[in-house]
């Protein structure tokens, strides 16, 4: 059973365009079913996430608090090692994560993921061994369809039908 979802956030919870306002104040959009979908995740069922990227921005930071999303890294360089150490923090082994990337900079830690998902327009090198490639695009509900996939196989959908009715 998936116990940690792992989201990579250029690309896979955003559509990867890093737009710059002209006082160069960054922007990024967020997937609203994405967010819906890790709520109830984290909120409702009380499972654990993580966000692990490369990049540093304040906008992540807010929307992982709002999303109750406890384990929060930027500026990463090497995401296994990273993902290591949340494991033996939360005493959990590699079957129990779930992982969605878009990138080779994902690659190694989705590799050794229980379960690891990349979005439709994901690297073509990940989609040669992850377990699940998103009929979504990233940014644009690929992180929802990765939890609605682990509802299903983990006997978890009537629980996230539930928070909504």
């Amino acid at each position: 059973m998936i116990e940690l979802i792992v989201l990579d956030v250029d690309g896979t919870l955003t559509d990867g365009k890093i737009t710059y306002s002209s006082t160069g104040e960054e922007t990024k959009s967020f997937d609203v079913a994405d967010g819906l979908a890790i709520a109830v995740w984290t909120k409702n069922l009380g499972k654990k996430a993580a966000i692990i990227t490369g990049r540093n921005s304040s906008i992540v930071e807010r929307r992982a608090k709002e999303l109750n999303i406890t384990h929060l890294y930027q500026g990463v360089k090497n995401k296994q090692e990273v993902l290591e150490n949340i494991l033996k923090q939360e005493k959990l082994s590699w079957n129990q994560v779930a992982a969605i990337g878009d990138d080779l900079n994902d690659y190694n830690m989705l590799k050794k993921a229980g379960l690891s998902f990349t979005p439709s327009n994901g690297s073509e090198y990940l989609k040669e061994f992850v377990h699940v490639i998103c009929k979504k695009k990233g940014g644009e509900g690929a992180v929802r369809e990765m939890l609605e996939y682990i509802f299903k196989e983990d006997n978890l959908e009537e629980e996230f039908l539930n928070a909504w009715v």
